[in-house]
């Protein structure tokens, strides 16, 4: 299931959105011209490593330079391939511009560095063993679609589910398009702390601590200048997904 697009149009351009899409993009493409070598060396040095947090003594052994927590805020722009990149700018792309538009530009923008923050504090605090760099836009990103959750939840999302070679295209409501999305995060967050202590693959935890803190700090970002607009018609479908909680 791969989302296409959402039914909510900004307002505003959403400029903070497009400049992090370019920071990627353009650290992606430094990144190709990189050896296999220096590539590695890459990942480690502004990569998130949790072990080199838990274990100072560890980390000076192997070579990591002394105490720093640039990492957390570096290993955001960094991706693996181009299936990572590509699907992380797009999930942004489609969630970003809306959450923007209600935040503004440099309120989203810290919005956006916050969570990926606390994202990667999360993945560190539960797996605080793991030798392997953790990087990707994923939990910042995970932020965002959690601040989507709360500020749109009469949005529908259209996704495309294929079946064999037919494309068969759906209308989600955003709230259970997310709702499934956090769930399968938790689920296999869950199954990951069986294997922990060297972890690697997706980093799951990273994902849920991004999604949670979007929904509690949104709040705190939200520009009270820039008011929910009026939702068009055809944006009406499953309309009152928060309302209907209360009758």
């Amino acid at each position: 299931m791969f989302p296409i697009r959402d039914t909510i149009r900004s307002r505003h351009p959403a400029i903070a959105t497009k400049f992090i899409i370019l920071v990627n993009v353009l650290v992606f493409g430094f990144q190709l011209i990189l050896s296999p070598e220096s590539l590695k060396d890459l990942f480690n040095l502004f990569g998130m490593v949790p072990a080199r947090f838990s274990d100072p003594a560890w980390a000076d052994r192997v070579g990591y330079p002394s105490m720093t927590f640039i990492p957390f805020l570096t290993s955001m722009f960094l991706h693996g391939g181009w299936l990572h990149i590509i699907s992380n700018m797009w999930a942004l792309w489609i969630f970003g511009d809306n959450v923007e538009d209600r935040m503004g530009t440099v309120r989203f923008a810290l919005f956006y560095l916050v969570t990926g923050i606390i994202a990667g504090v999360v993945h560190w605090k539960v797996n605080p063993g793991s030798t392997l760099p953790t990087i990707g836009a994923s939990g910042a990103i995970a932020g965002v679609m959690g601040a989507y959750f709360i500020m749109y939840p009469r949005s529908t999302v259209i996704t495309v589910f294929p079946i064999f070679f037919y494309p068969l295209f759906l209308e989600i409501p955003a709230v259970a398009y997310l709702g499934i999305w956090f769930l399968t995060q938790l689920f296999s967050g869950a199954a990951s702390l069986a294997n922990a202590a060297d972890v690697g693959g997706v980093a799951w935890w990273a994902h849920l601590g991004g999604f949670i803190s979007g929904i509690v700090l949104h709040f705190f970002f939200k520009s009270r200048k820039r008011s929910p607009r009026r939702l068009h018609k055809d944006e009406m479908g499953w309309e009152g997904a928060w309302r209907s909680l209360y009758r």
